[in-house]
Parts: C-alpha cells; sequence; structure tokens
C-alpha cells in the first residue's frame, strides 16, 4: 500500500491559479495521467492540473522534470499510457513526484516553468482520448448491495446464489468497444422476447441503461501461469478511472442463459480521461467491508492483513442526467444518485488475485472494473434498473419529464472524488456519454 508522503502535504499550492479553485478535480495533490489531443492533430501525453494540461514533452524539453531515468522519461514520448505504466509503480511515483516540483509554486522549476511556452493547454481545447490501450476487459460484481437488488427482482426468496459471498464473480468485457469520455453511443440493437419462453424478436433495445463503476487499469502485468498473491496485488495496480458500462436490459434477459452478457454489453463502454495514481489516493484508503458474523471468511488466497485494513477507497460517486429537454431549455443536469466505493464487497486487490489465481496473463493496459457501486439506500442505487426497480417506478424530473430506462437525446455524467478531514478533495473528470438512435 502507498504510504503518505509530502505530496500529499495540503499545504502546497501551485503556480497554476485553476489548482487552488474551490471543487476542482485537479489539485497539485491529484496530478493524474491521461492523453490529448491539440487541434492541429498532435497527440501527447499530459497530466491535468486546475482546467489545464501540462505537455509533458514541453516539459521535458524545458528540462523541467529533473533526472526522470531514460527508460521512464522514454516512455513519456509515447501517446499511451501503456509503455510507462508497465515500469510499475515506481515509474508512475517518480513521474508524479517530478511533475509536482515543477507546478509547486515555491521551487526553481516551479518559478521557470510559468515562462515555457507551450508547457500549458487549456483542457476545453483538447480533445481527451483513453488513456491507455486496453488490450483485455474484466468486469466484475462486486457490489453485495447491486447483487441482492438485482436477485431479488428475478429470485425474491434467494437473491444471492450460494457462490457469491465466496467469490468474485467476473465476466470477460470488450475492449474493442471501450470509449473516451464524451463518445456518443448508439442504442444497440439485439434479440428481445416479452417472454421468457419467446419467441423473440430483434430489435433496437427499449430497456437501455448505465451502470455506475469503477475500474482499475493494469501496469506491470505478470506472466502466464504466475499467479499474482493478494499482499502484491497493488504493485500491478496503475490507478483508477470511472466506467459507464452501459447495457441492454431486454438483450441481457433474453440471452444471458447459460454464458453470462454478450451483445448487452458488447456495443460502448465509456471510460474518463485521467487515470487517478494510487499514489494520488493514498490518504483515502479505508478498511475493507467488514463481514459479518454469518458471512463466510474469505478463503486464505484472497486474505492479507493490509488489503482488509487498507484495501478500501473511499470514493464518493455520483449519476447525473441531461436530456434532451433540459438542453433545449438550458437547465442543467440532474442528479440521479450519489454512493461510496467504499462500500463494495470484494476490493480491487482481491479481484486483481482471484483473475490471475489460476494463471491468467494481466497486461499493461488491461482493464478491471469493479461492476454497478450501490448502496443500501435507494438513492445510492447505481443504475435505472435498481433505481426504477426494473422500469415499474420511474424516476420524476423537475421538468416533469420521466424515465424508466434512457431515452435518445440523455446525456448520463458519473462523476467522482476523494475527500477527507485535513487533505484537499481530488477528482476523477466527468465520464460522460450521449444516446443517440440505433
Amino acid at each position: 500500500m502507498t504510504m503518505l508522503d509530502a505530496s500529499h502535504d495540503p499545504m502546497v499550492t501551485s503556480w497554476v491559479p485553476s489548482a487552488q479553485a474551490a471543487g476542482t478535480d485537479f489539485p497539485i495533490q491529484n496530478l493524474p495521467l491521461g492523453v490529448f489531443e491539440t487541434a492541429d492533430g498532435r497527440v501527447g501525453i499530459g497530466v491535468a492540473i486546475g482546467d489545464q494540461v501540462v505537455d509533458l514533452r514541453v516539459a521535458r524539453e524545458a528540462a523541467l522534470l529533473g533526472s526522470l531515468p531514460a527508460a521512464i522519461a522514454g516512455a513519456l514520448e509515447a501517446t499511451t499510457l501503456n509503455a510507462v505504466i508497465a515500469l510499475g509503480r515506481p515509474a508512475l511515483s517518480a513521474v508524479r513526484q517530478a511533475v509536482q516540483g515543477m507546478l509547486r509554486a515555491d521551487t526553481e522549476a516551479g518559478r521557470a516553468a510559468p515562462r515555457v511556452p507551450g508547457l500549458l493547454h487549456p483542457m476545453a481545447s483538447l480533445r481527451l482520448r483513453l488513456p491507455v490501450e486496453v488490450g483485455d476487459y474484466t468486469d466484475f460484481y462486486a457490489s453485495v448491495d447491486h447483487a441482492t437488488n438485482v436477485g431479488s427482482m428475478f429470485r425474491p426468496d434467494n437473491p444471492l446464489l450460494p457462490n457469491y459471498r465466496h467469490v468474485p464473480i467476473g465476466y470477460h468485457g470488450r475492449a474493442s468497444s471501450i470509449v473516451p469520455t464524451g463518445t456518443p453511443v448508439h442504442r444497440p440493437m439485439g434479440q428481445v422476447s416479452a417472454k421468457p419462453e419467446g419467441p423473440p424478436t430483434f430489435a433496437p433495445t427499449a430497456r437501455l441503461d448505465y451502470e455506475l463503476e469503477v475500474g482499475a487499469v493494469i501496469g506491470a502485468g505478470n506472466l502466464l501461469g504466475t499467479p499474482i498473491p493478494l499482499a502484491e496485488a497493488e504493485a500491478h495496480l496503475a490507478g483508477l478511472v470511472l466506467v459507464n458500462d452501459w447495457s441492454a436490459r431486454d438483450v441481457q434477459a433474453w440471452e444471458y442463459q447459460p454464458l453470462g452478457p454478450f451483445l448487452a454489453k458488447n456495443f460502448a463502454t465509456t471510460i474518463s480521461p485521467w487515470l487517478v495514481t494510487l499514489d494520488a489516493l493514498a490518504p483515502y484508503r479505508v478498511p475493507a467491508r467488514a463481514r459479518t458474523a454469518d458471512e463466510p471468511a474469505p478463503l486464505p488466497y484472497l486474505t492479507d492483513g493490509r488489503d482488509q485494513t487498507q484495501g478500501g477507497f473511499a470514493i464518493t460517486l455520483e449519476v447525473w442526467i441531461r436530456t434532451a429537454r433540459m438542453r433545449e431549455a438550458g437547465t442543467p443536469a440532474e442528479r440521479l444518485s450519489r454512493g461510496s466505493f467504499a462500500q463494495m464487497y470484494w476490493t480491487l486487490g482481491q479481484m486483481l488475485t482471484h483473475h490471475a489465481s489460476g494463471g491468467c496473463n494481466l497486461r499493461p493496459g488491461d482493464l478491471i472494473a469493479s461492476g454497478t457501486v450501490s448502496g443500501p439506500e435507494q438513492s445510492s442505487r447505481g443504475c435505472l434498473l435498481e433505481l426504477t426497480w426494473r422500469g415499474a417506478e420511474p424516476v420524476t424530473f423537475s421538468n416533469g419529464e420521466t424515465r424508466a430506462f434512457l431515452a435518445d437525446g440523455d446525456e448520463v455524467i458519473l462523476r467522482g472524488w476523494c475527500e477527507a478531514p485535513g487533505r484537499v478533495r481530488i477528482g476523477f473528470g466527468d465520464c460522460r456519454g450521449t444516446v443517440v438512435g440505433a
């Protein structure tokens, strides 16, 4: 686990004014990595600070990053983060320390940096791309509240199947349809049936949904046939992003037996553009969700003392929606839910360790998502399937519109941030997408 150091000092400020703005996701204590594209088509690796993006190529050429090892400096020349995250957590720590030194208001590099032309780009002027090239994508089902709610809809007398409290449940998703924030999401076609026994028709989904999730990006991988002990799991995690695992619920209901999700989830998955490192998240670690007396303890390979005391993340998560009618009227988005990632039944470390326990090799840039993040309260349910209870209890907005599931023109916005007493708030940036017709 990452220890706190001077980079987390809440008294440190930046010469970039917006880094101190109230409510910013990107103070100098955060410094997430991403990939940007300028208006003239140049692609590079950058760091978010306030409402600006640091161009790391310009920073290197101006000798503002100190004495980064050649391997790390070379990896920052790429157009994705895969090469630098493959070097492991120490490399990411070195980049973060060097960038913070350049952005601090009280350092020699910080005094020189404002005079360097092209070092900063206004974030609003850039196209933010996928931060990594995702080779493989696995989605878990790690919220016991979500699993219980969904199970209650289909199996009221037996919401949780016997394996749930013993094994992190997951499925392999589709990496090719992972898209960056802002990418339109086309309403998918699929087989749907009004009755479990069929027959089906082929039609656009009428039950399009979002899923509020957190994703972990793999940094240093493992060799095929080599498991990753839980005590070492976080050495293989580069950082976290927000994930919207869009879902076609009517397609899912017809196709998921016996092998699980397929077309219902492979048409689009949106991720936020900034990789928030585990170093930046260190002040917001919390214990893993405690098992109750009637719940089984995890098997030994899924048990580690440090993971139990520090394996959780206190991330507040929200879902907002802005319908086409809201946009036309110039009214703001409205919040659908607020929850906490601290309530997950399985930790990210346990998910990673279980994933590799049979010898599966994980590679730099692979994505592991948590599954829908829901809490025990109705207001913390992380998808419309739960929030509207399969569409039976539609939500109503202030303009009188209602939604059981998503309509064309709806923009869904996921937000996440961390706060703790005596610490500076850090965030992830928006994860957003707008539904367009089939």
